[in-house]
C-alpha cells in the first residue's frame, strides 16, 4: 500500500509539472489559501508608435511669434520641401513681421496665424526664424452689444472693458479670430485714429483696399466720441481715446482678438 501511495504521489508531481497547473497551498485546515502561479510564458506585445505632431496649446494660454530674420519662408506642412511664398521683415508698411503661435510641431517648426487673406489663414515656419513671446491676455469684441471685453488668458476673468463703435452694414466688421499685428503710437493723438491704432490680422469681407492699404481692420481711437456705440466705421473697431489708451498695455503685438456678433 506505501509503495502505491508513492507511485500516486510521483504520478500527480510529473502531472502537475508537465500540465504547469497551478499549486494550491491550504493553511489551518483549509480556511485560508496562498496561490503560486507556475510561471507562464508570456509574448510581449507589438510596439506601436505613436507620433505626436501638434501641441495646440502653449503654456502660457497664447505666444506670439517675432521675426528675428529678414524673411520668414512660410511652408504648408512642417517638413515640406519648398515654401510656398516668403514674407519679408519688416513688412511692406515698414512693420515688424509678428505672428499669433497656434501650435508646437515638429522638432524646428511651429504652425502660426499668419497677417494676410484670407483670414484665420495659417502655415507652418521654422521656429529659428522667430523669438516668441508669451501673451497673456485675450479681447472679445462684440459687434451686436458693441463692446470690447479682455479677459485673463482662457479664463472669464475682466480685466477691462469698453464700448466701441463698428462698421455699417455696407462695409461690417469681419467676424473671427485674429491678433494685433502691430501697436503705432500716433504722433497726432487729434486725428481721426485717436492716439494709438492697434492693427488687427484681419481684412474686410468687402473692401479689399482702403486708404492706400489691404482693407485691415484695426482698433483705434476716434476724434468723434460722441459715435461711440454705433454702427459707423468701415469695419475698423473704434474706441475713445481714453479707452484705447487704457487698452495699450493689455494688448500687445500677439494678443488674439475674436470678434463675435
Amino acid at each position: 500500500m506505501a509503495r502505491r501511495r508513492r507511485t500516486l504521489l510521483v504520478l500527480v508531481a510529473v502531472l502537475l509539472g508537465v500540465v504547469g497547473l497551478t499549486v494550491v497551498t491550504l493553511r489551518g485546515g483549509g480556511s485560508e489559501a496562498k496561490v503560486e502561479a507556475a510561471p507562464v510564458p508570456t509574448t510581449a506585445p507589438p510596439t506601436t508608435l505613436a507620433t505626436t505632431t501638434t501641441t495646440a496649446v502653449p503654456t502660457p494660454p497664447f505666444e506670439a511669434a517675432h521675426a528675428v530674420t529678414s524673411n520668414v519662408a512660410l511652408y504648408d506642412s512642417p517638413g515640406a520641401p519648398e515654401p510656398t511664398t516668403t514674407l519679408p521683415n519688416p513688412t511692406i508698411e515698414r512693420v515688424p513681421l509678428a505672428f499669433l503661435v497656434k501650435a508646437h510641431g515638429p522638432k524646428g517648426w511651429l504652425q502660426v496665424q499668419i497677417n494676410t487673406r484670407p483670414n484665420e489663414a495659417t502655415a507652418w515656419i521654422h521656429d529659428a526664424d522667430v523669438s516668441l513671446q508669451p501673451i497673456e491676455n485675450r479681447i472679445l469684441v462684440s459687434v451686436g452689444a458693441k463692446q470690447l471685453t479682455v479677459f485673463k488668458g482662457l479664463s472669464d476673468q475682466i480685466l477691462f472693458q469698453a464700448p466701441v463703435a463698428t462698421g455699417i452694414e455696407r462695409t461690417p466688421t469681419p467676424l473671427g479670430s485674429f491678433y494685433i499685428d502691430v501697436v503705432v503710437d500716433l504722433d497726432y493723438k487729434g486725428g481721426a485714429y485717436g492716439p494709438y491704432q492697434l492693427s488687427v490680422a484681419g481684412f474686410s469681407d468687402v473692401l479689399q483696399s482702403f486708404g492706400g492699404g489691404p482693407g485691415q481692420i484695426a482698433i483705434h481711437g476716434t476724434n468723434h466720441p460722441e459715435l461711440i456705440g454705433q454702427s459707423v466705421s468701415n469695419g475698423c473697431i473704434r474706441m475713445t481715446n481714453d479707452d484705447v489708451t487704457a487698452l495699450v498695455p493689455f494688448a500687445p503685438v500677439g494678443t488674439p482678438v475674436q470678434v463675435i456678433a
